[in-house]
């Protein structure tokens, strides 16, 4: 049985606009930047490696 491993990666106010792969990721295992939309529970889902991120702390209200 193959089973995915999801990356979770908590992130704040400071990481946003969020984007993927993270400034701080590795170039070796990178897939072109993708920006990534938060859902209403603070959620995001990157469609090319999975990576699960999570908003920590009250969600911002909006911004331009």
């Amino acid at each position: 049985m193959n089973q995915v491993t999801r990356k979770h990666v908590e992130i704040t106010a400071h990481d946003l606009p969020l984007t993927c792969p993270q400034p701080s990721s590795t170039l070796w295992n990178s897939h072109p930047k993708v920006a990534l939309r938060l859902d209403e529970h603070g959620v995001a889902h990157c469609p090319y490696c999975s990576t699960e991120y999570q908003f920590k702390g009250e969600m911002p209200k909006g911004h331009h």
